[in-house]
């Protein structure tokens, strides 16, 4: 299991970051911390730099100007502690790979030098499908799945480097309800013992699953989702807007759209 590095502090801090692609500002002066062990869900419309952000956390990404911090270092120092589910996953479904295959991915940083996995990359990767409840379907063809079947190989595939943080880019979109609830009650058992940060696209942004809100929208500002208020969005988003809270009561701000369409 991966060593947990001493760090009182937060598990991701993010300090006056901006980024911008070919000189179009995405992120803006973004500050904020997110704590060990919170279950943070990611919100904000299209552009307004959700995708950019996770990319910056992993390091793939660097900031153009402040900084970010993963377990008090920088994100490419712990890469390896960071599970990561894309929010697309293209293959060539002819290509016989099987399930056991995509979440082995997971531990290619473990491959001994001549290349092979080693018994204790198997055990962890069968492990990993158990906590998502797919290691029945370890020899099973990726292909013969479900779309909700595989984003739980995918979570499973980020499991198996035993993270402490997990990043999720819209791993419920193009799911059913069923399927969607499945997931994130998948991701709550997890946030048991790492952190989460999970973006979605849904209009209700606020879930009784999560504990934190991350607005973006070139700007960010983080919340518990009980105290998140129609000041706050309308401070994130402007004022035609409308949210449902974590009870699920909808409060009219105007005559617009859901911010996080």
């Amino acid at each position: 299991m991966n060593k947990i590095i001493p760090n009182d502090g937060p598990v991701i801090r993010c300090e006056n970051l901006a980024f911008s692609y070919n000189g179009d500002p995405v992120l803006t002066d973004v500050t904020f911390d997110v704590k060990p062990l919170d279950f943070v869900s990611v919100v904000g419309p299209n552009g307004g730099g959700k995708t950019t952000l996770l990319r910056l956390i992993l390091g793939l990404l660097k900031p153009q100007r402040g900084t970010v911090r993963v377990l008090g270092k920088a994100p490419e120092q712990v890469r390896p502690m960071i599970g990561y589910v894309p929010q697309h996953f293209i293959f060539d479904m002819r290509f016989p790979i099987r399930v056991i295959d995509v979440v082995l991915m997971g531990r290619l940083r473990g491959l001994t030098r001549l290349g092979g996995y080693t018994k204790a990359d198997q055990k962890a990767a069968l492990a990993a499908l158990g906590e998502v409840e797919m290691d029945s379907f370890a020899r099973r063809h990726i292909a013969e799945l479900s779309g909700g079947q595989r984003q739980r190989v995918l979570i499973a595939r980020a499991l198996a480097c035993d993270p402490k943080l997990m990043l999720l880019d819209e791993p419920t979109a193009h799911v059913d309800t069923v399927t969607q609830n499945e997931l994130m009650k998948i991701l709550t058992g997890l946030n048991l013992r790492m952190t989460v940060l999970l973006v979605t696209h849904d209009a209700v942004f606020v879930s009784p699953y999560v504990k934190s809100v991350l607005c973006i929208n070139r700007r960010a500002a983080i919340h518990p989702t009980d105290q998140l208020t129609g000041e706050m969005i309308m401070d994130i988003y402007g004022d035609d807007v409308r949210y449902i809270r974590h009870d699920h009561t909808t409060k009219s701000l105007g005559q617009g759209d859901l911010p996080c369409e």
